[in-house]
């Protein structure tokens, strides 16, 4: 019979896909600055190209450890701790994370 395992609590970062616009680059209709979760994976040395089927909704594609994956709007990207990006789709992360009070 197989052994039982907890999984470690670890810390992690995240950031929620809230539309479209959150996967774009800086342009110039945006003012140049790139969406909130363009900027998150950049200033960490990632990157996330949104992509659209016509027709279908834009979503982002994430390289990760175990190659591409997408990204849609209402995933979580989650920063684990070896630094590496992934996403989770919203009912697998609430079941699994739960925020973090910041200690005084």
């Amino acid at each position: 019979m197989p052994d039982r395992y907890r999984k470690k609590p670890v810390v992690i970062e995240a950031v929620r896909i809230h539309s479209y616009l959150d996967l774009l680059p800086p342009a110039p209709w945006n003012d140049g600055r790139g969406g909130d979760v363009w900027r998150w994976l950049d200033a960490h040395g990632a990157q996330i190209i949104c992509q659209q089927e016509d027709p279908g909704p834009a979503y982002g594609v994430i390289p990760t450890l175990e190659g591409p994956m997408r990204a849609d709007v209402g995933d979580w990207i989650i920063r684990g701790v070896k630094g590496e990006f992934y996403p989770c789709d919203p009912d697998v992360f609430a079941a699994t994370y739960e925020p973090v009070e910041e200690a005084s």
